[in-house]
């Protein structure tokens, strides 16, 4: 099988004809370069920093129809959701994985058992199981040891399913490349010209600096956050940060996936358990900031998430010496143009068309292959009947991963320092940089202590072997990796270099 192996040179890029070119290597990117393969067209994914590098590495970790969409009256949403997720969980056991969730309910708040159970119904119907069921206090405070009980009359549990958002983009990138689809990270589109009836893309190689100019028939932005800057129309995207805390699970441990409201606003906000730590969001604020710059969890939100925390959990006392990293993603969410509160803009996606480009933006993690069905048939490259059959096959979109370690495809719960697994993405998943490798190949520098520093230490060696680096380049990348982390992904106010000095 093919993987996505080194990256190739620019020249040999432009002496290919593409049928299409997708910009953007988030998941829509990734599953738009699937399904296309998929088709037998001739398609190239560029990615401008790293495969998964923005929102697709920094959601909620869930695969899942979505409650509050049933709450607004959202139900086509939400069956489309079900049913994407129900089908990720038959095709990828070991990446998305099903997972208990916990609704406490409390005495005079909103909402109470039956309307929860009422929703629940649907939620089950619409996803074709029964898997909800009402626990008394005793069952809760059992389930959820600590959880603040102060008027607590039980709670509501259901299923729903947890992942690893970058491995599925991998795992989806992987996949395409089985089926002739090539994908290429570091590579930014500098500008797109209509000639006849097809494109010339600029682009240029942020690793050597090399140009080169691309011949495509079609182009789709699927950029993202980043949408409106390649799409040439007016600004559709709503940029929405969303931040989670990753906790020394010793200090908050949970069992289960709870949703809790907040005291200051009643959001609801998630505490679960992942990968070995307690995982805890998320916000939902305007992202103003230059796009350019990664987004990072503010000191504002990283109290707002910890104010939460030791409400829900008063025994607990959970600080910002208790954070191992913080993520900090942004929602490229439609704007309804309406000026609403943030969290009530809806997650549907959206594509349009200018000067030949088309445009996707928006939408749920769940549905990205749906909402790459949508793209293509934007393009012209697939019709409405083919549209609709990709709609409702039960034709699998995976197929297991020949001489592949077990982590490249059940990744949960796997162990992500494993020699063989590193030295296989090492081989095969295009790593550039040491961050490529510790915070989205594997997820270390997120669930270990002092941001993975130790497993650097012991995989030195076999890291300086694959990627052919001398001592000089081993350390520019290490400075690179925690200045990094340090930045953007450590605890607002506090230096991991203080940290783990301390």
């Amino acid at each position: 099988m093919t993987m996505l192996g080194k990256r190739q040179p620019l020249e040999q890029l432009a002496q290919q004809q593409w049928d299409l070119l997708v910009i953007g290597g988030g998941i829509t990117g990734a599953g738009i370069l699937l399904e296309a393969a998929r088709r037998g067209l001739k398609v190239l994914l560029l990615e401008q920093t790293d495969y998964a590098w923005g929102t697709s590495s920094r959601s909620s970790k869930m695969v899942h129809g979505g409650l509050r969409y049933i709450a607004q009256g959202d139900v086509r949403l939400t069956r489309h959701s079900l049913l994407e997720r129900e089908r990720l969980l038959k095709e990828l056991p070991g990446l998305v994985e099903r997972a208990t969730y916990l609704f406490p309910l409390r005495k005079g708040v909103f909402p109470g058992r039956w309307p929860m159970k009422a929703i629940l119904w649907l939620y089950d119907f619409l996803a074709g199981i029964r898997d909800h069921r009402y626990l008394n206090r005793a069952e809760v405070e059992k389930r959820a040891p600590g959880l603040n009980t102060d008027g607590l009359t039980g709670a509501m549990s259901y299923t729903d399913a947890l992942t690893d958002d970058c491995r599925l983009v991998m795992r989806t990138l992987l996949e395409a490349a089985r089926h002739g689809g090539l994908a290429q990270n570091y590579t930014r589109v500098t500008g797109t010209q209509r000639v006849a009836e097809s494109f010339e893309v600029s682009v240029t190689d942020r690793v050597n600096g090399g140009t080169a100019t691309l011949q495509a028939r079609h182009v789709i932005n699927a950029t993202g956050a980043w949408a409106d800057r390649l799409s040439g129309s007016e600004s559709r995207v709503r940029p929405l940060r969303g931040s989670h805390l990753f906790i020394d699970p010793a200090r908050l441990p949970v069992s289960d996936c709870l949703t809790v409201m907040h005291p200051d606003d009643g959001r609801p906000v998630f505490v679960f358990p992942w990968e070995g730590v307690t995982c805890v969001g998320t916000t939902d604020l305007d992202h103003p900031e230059d796009m350019d710059i990664e987004a990072s969890a503010s000191e504002r939100e990283l109290q707002y998430l910890l104010k939460l925390i030791n409400t829900q959990f008063p025994d607990v006392t959970v600080s910002r010496d208790d954070v191992y990293a913080t993520i900090a993603g942004v929602r490229p969410v439609i704007a309804s143009g309406k000026g609403v509160d943030p969290s009530k803009e809806r997650r549907d996606h959206a594509v349009w068309k200018s000067d030949g480009i088309v445009t996707v933006s928006g939408g749920k993690l769940t549905t990205f292959r749906l909402i790459a069905l949508d793209a293509l048939l934007a393009t012209g490259l697939i019709d409405a009947r083919a549209h609709r059959a990709g709609q409702k096959t039960r034709e699998p979109m995976y197929q297991p991963l020949d001489n592949a370690p077990q982590a490249v495809q059940h990744f949960l719960h796997a162990s992500q320092d494993d020699q063989g697994f590193i030295e296989w993405l090492l081989n095969n998943e295009s790593v550039v940089h040491l961050d490529d490798l510790m915070l989205r190949r594997t997820r270390l520098g997120l669930i270990k202590p002092n941001a993975g520093l130790a497993v650097l230490d012991r995989y030195r060696a076999l890291i300086q072997q694959g990627l052919g680096w001398d001592d000089d380049r081993w350390e520019q990348e290490v400075q690179r990796y925690l200045g990094l982390h340090e930045r953007f992904y450590g605890v607002p106010g506090l230096p991991d270099m203080e940290r783990m000095a301390g």
